[in-house]
């Protein structure tokens, strides 16, 4: 494993698997297999080298069930190492439909968070995230103030982040300047404990209907709308670096199996995803990187509709140490067997398991039982979702081998289990969509 594994992180972990087969909020990288080729060239390629002054777009494809949003998952842990500010949004009709450029805003704005929660859980929304510059540029101030020989940090402190805020965050290059003013504005009424301007500034940035007036007197002169929507989230990228953050990682993950959206709703997110692409290809998009999850039909029946964005997607290769800048992660294409992979997986899920019931389950003996429930499932089920259902077996599998005590599993009895797993997680999805293991 890559890192330290706590009872309470297992416990979380094991908790997320056993129940829906999700991936957990926090941990992620404790269960990952499969993936490390696509995980690799984005580190070196990207985060110690094009995102350090530039942007991209990445298209990762995958079905529903098939590891899509454990892979951002993955992609956030990493970005979140690297200084990056990251959201994940999941798109829906309802919730965040990507043709709704102002609803797109408002999801990164209450998402958009950094890795320094409590118990290594990520800690989201832009106003707390500013607040946490504010807090920490105090701290930094004062223990430099103190270095000096300052008697008195307090307002000295404050006096000096105020000072940065006026003179280099509000100096940030950024397209909107009533943008830019509410950012600034926002910080100095937490850093001065004016509630009333920090609660309006906050609803503003939050994308919510604030009265042109309420925010006229801060500098705010423009109101959010779906028509400067993406000004918006261009703004926010750019002011991200401007309060000292490596940069933006954001990722949009289509929770929605149903993608037979109208004609115009399809030519808009076609639009809208077009104009990414060249915003990052433009470097509008400062030290961003924009991902975008989807199954392989959306490449297939929605995209050739509209030449302009399939020219830019369509790739004869996917990402690779060979092809680096492929805008395709095709997550179809991992680096083991499927067999090979649920086995792994079942090992990891393992020592999450004896971290978080303080068991001493048999390695050897389950690696076995893992690699068995893995052919079962593997040779039963054609749908790529066998990981979730994988996944949730096997946690049922270990807790009534800790229970009833530890044996081997042959072949009927793993068919047995796959075949009850698969119509108990069957009638959940019928009730109630999963996001990817």
């Amino acid at each position: 494993m890559t890192a330290a594994l706590d009872s309470r992180t297992a416990s979380h972990i094991l908790q997320r698997l056993g129940e829906s087969g999700q991936p957990p909020e926090y941990g992620v990288e404790l269960i990952n297999v499969g993936n490390e080729s696509y995980l690799d060239v984005l580190e070196e390629e990207y985060f110690q080298n094009q995102l350090q002054g530039g942007a991209s777009f990445k298209l990762v494809q995958g079905y529903f069930g098939g590891g899509k949003t454990h892979f951002l998952y993955c992609v956030r842990d990493m970005a979140f190492r690297y200084g990056f500010a990251v959201a994940v949004v999941e798109l829906s009709p309802t919730e965040c439909p990507y043709d709704d450029t102002l609803k797109v805003y408002s999801s990164v704005a209450r998402r958009l968070g950094t890795g320094s929660g409590k118990a290594g859980a990520p800690r989201y929304g832009l106003t707390d995230l500013l607040r946490q510059v504010v807090e920490e540029a105090v701290a930094r101030a004062t223990e430099d103030l103190k270095e000096a020989g300052e008697p008195r940090t307090g307002r000295a402190a404050q006096k000096e982040v105020e000072r940065w805020l006026r003179r280099t965050v509000g100096r940030t290059p950024c397209e909107s300047v009533s943008y830019r003013k509410a950012v600034v504005e926002f910080c100095l009424a937490w850093l001065q404990e004016d509630y009333e301007r920090e609660e309006r500034l906050e609803a503003w940035l939050r994308g919510e209907p604030v009265p042109r007036g309420e925010v006229r007197d801060y500098g705010v002169y423009e109101q959010m709308s779906r028509a400067n929507g993406f000004l918006m989230l261009r703004s926010l990228t750019q002011m991200i670096t401007g309060l000292g953050f490596a940069g933006t990682v954001l990722l949009f993950d289509e929770v929605d199996r149903n993608l037979s959206v109208s004609a115009k709703r399809s030519q808009v997110i076609g639009d809208n995803l077009r104009q990414v692409i060249d915003l990052c290809g433009r470097h509008q998009l400062p030290n961003t990187l924009f991902m975008y999850a989807v199954p392989p039909e959306f490449m297939r029946t929605i995209v050739p509709d509209y030449p302009a964005l399939y020219q830019r997607l369509k790739t004869p290769v996917p990402l690779s140490v060979r092809s680096p800048q492929a805008v395709l992660i095709d997550l179809e294409q991992l680096d083991l067997s499927a067999k090979d992979l649920l086995t792994r997986i079942g090992e990891r899920i393992l020592e999450v398991f004896n971290a978080a019931r303080g068991a001493d389950l048999d390695p050897e003996l389950q690696s076995r039982n893992a690699e068995v429930l893995a052919a079962a499932c593997v040779n039963t089920q054609f749908e790529v979702n066998h990981r979730r259902l994988f996944v949730k077996t096997f946690v049922d599998f270990l807790q009534l081998q800790y229970i009833d005590g530890e044996a081997g599993l042959d072949l009927d009895q793993a068919i047995d289990l796959v075949l009850e797993g698969h119509d108990a997680l069957f009638a959940a999805e019928a009730e109630e969509e999963f996001a990817d293991f």
